[in-house]
């Protein structure tokens, strides 16, 4: 019997300009829950991996199937699971490794603590990508039927909301609740973070260096308000999230904020840069001030439920006005082309959406 093929968006992980849309057998991936594609999301991580920086293909593939910020609606699932044919899915990107280490041991995937994790289009497990995929229920997860594909958001608003339940881990180590919070960058990542922070309360600052189009605007609809220029330019925040990864303004969260402190970098650097720092007055600071500055990357099954919640609660005209461009799955190679006045993009993957 011949093998079912479906269209893919794929690349030859290390090979720079490699990414087209191929022919692959299908569905992809594995698991008993049958989905069809309605879109991804296309990120940074994508860019890099379709660059050749970095990615790798499952064992015995010679392409990979990218293409982790998914949504589609399920076609099958098996008997017992928590799904039903018709229901909203997002996917969970990481896996936990096969040793388990303790924190995969307990599903927390997220805070690997040995690096042997695979990662759906990203690291060994070929993504979402596709017309067709499969995946296990245990990392599937339901969402609102509202949120229709904006549920492509759920991903990058996972890895916000593992931040912000970290924050508060951290802010439970002191009486004083905080007050304000300064976001750096307002890019998906950014302003995600912001409308959690909104949630929560917070007087919300934003920084980025873009002047104009549609940034500004989502950023004052959220009842927070817009900066560019320097971070020595603002008062010092309760919490900082950076997430640009630009060298300079990580050194310059870390070094203004206000006593106690949190600052918590989401942006991955891409290295090569250097900057001065006097790690001594540097350590003293954060000593003398009780900071906290720390690290934080991708998200377990409680963070994807919190980012669903947290979608819902949002105005859905201000979530669509987050998608700036969408591609057809045949043109998706050109949504790897940043503009001026992207935020997401988005690769619609069936015909409908």
């Amino acid at each position: 019997m011949r093998a079912m093929t479906m269209r893919a968006m794929t690349v030859v992980p290390g090979v720079a300009g490699s990414a087209a849309v191929t022919e692959v057998e299908g569905p992809v991936g594995t698991g008993g829950v049958l989905v069809a594609g309605v879109a991804v999301g296309i990120c940074g991580t994508d860019v890099e991996i379709a660059a050749g920086e970095y990615g790798t293909a499952p064992p015995g593939d010679q392409r990979l199937v990218i293409g982790h910020e998914s949504v589609g609606r399920v076609l099958h699932a098996p008997a017992g699971s928590h799904l039903s044919e018709g229901d909203l899915v997002v996917g969970i990107v990481r896996r936990p490794d096969p040793v388990p280490c303790a924190a995969c041991a307990a599903d927390a995937w997220d805070m690997c603590r040995n690096g042997l994790y695979t990662e759906r289009g990203i690291k060994d497990l070929h993504g979402f990508g596709a017309e067709q995929w499969r995946i296990e229920s245990d990392f599937a997860v339901a969402v609102p039927a509202s949120l229709g594909e904006l549920a492509v958001l759920v991903e990058p608003a996972s890895v916000v909301a593992k931040a912000w339940a970290h924050i508060e881990h951290i802010s439970a180590r002191g009486p004083a609740a905080p007050r304000t919070a300064l976001v750096t960058g307002a890019g998906p990542i950014g302003l995600l973070a912001t409308l959690l922070g909104v949630q929560r309360g917070l007087e919300v600052h934003v920084l980025d260096r873009v002047e104009d189009g549609p940034k500004p605007g989502l950023v004052a609809d959220l009842g927070a308000e817009y900066h560019t220029g320097s971070v020595n330019d603002l008062d010092p925040a309760d919490i900082v999230l950076e997430c640009t990864g630009a060298p300079s303004v990580v050194l310059d969260v870390i070094q203004r904020n206000s006593h106690a402190g949190i600052t918590c970098l989401t942006g991955v650097s891409s290295g090569g840069r250097t900057v001065e720092l006097d790690i001594g007055a540097t350590n003293r600071r954060m000593v003398l001030e009780n900071d906290v500055v720390f690290g934080s990357v991708n998200a377990n099954r409680l963070h994807y439920e919190a980012a669903a919640v947290a979608l819902g609660a949002a105005d859905p005209a201000w979530l669509a006005r987050l998608i700036t461009r969408r591609v057809p799955l045949d043109s998706w190679v050109e949504g790897l082309a940043r503009r001026s006045d992207d935020v997401k993009v988005v690769v619609e993957l069936s015909p409908t959406g």
